[in-house]
């Protein structure tokens, strides 16, 4: 596979993580807590794909490497909100499962790729 069809392929795997998030988000308590982590968990998953598409179109490798550092956060960030759901027990923990092994693979992938840039 070349970059190109990598960089295409990400940016489809991390739109349908995006969506994950937000149906995850949908289905955590109404109580003012779960609302706080709604809003967290929802802006820092989607982020990632959107701060990995923009890096696809940056104007320079400055700026493509600061996007992937910024996707590369974000998906750490969702999986400290993911930690917190499932230690609050929030959500089933096999409903979980797959979402937060995801978050794991994105966030190893955006290490990866920011210490090659490095």
């Amino acid at each position: 596979m070349n970059n190109k069809e990598f960089a295409k392929q990400l940016e489809y795997r991390t739109r349908q993580f995006g969506i994950s998030i937000i149906k995850l988000s949908s289905v955590l308590p109404n109580s003012i807590e779960a609302k706080v982590i709604k809003n967290q968990i929802t802006k820092s998953g989607t982020s990632i794909g959107a701060n990995y598409r923009e890096a696809n179109r940056s104007r320079s490798s400055r700026d493509f490497k600061n996007k992937i550092k910024i996707s590369e956060s974000e998906a750490s960030e969702t999986e400290y909100w993911l930690e917190i759901i499932n230690d609050m027990n929030w959500v089933k923990p096999q409903e979980l499962d797959k979402i937060m092994k995801e978050a794991k693979e994105l966030l190893a992938l955006f290490t990866s790729i920011s210490n090659k840039l490095m």
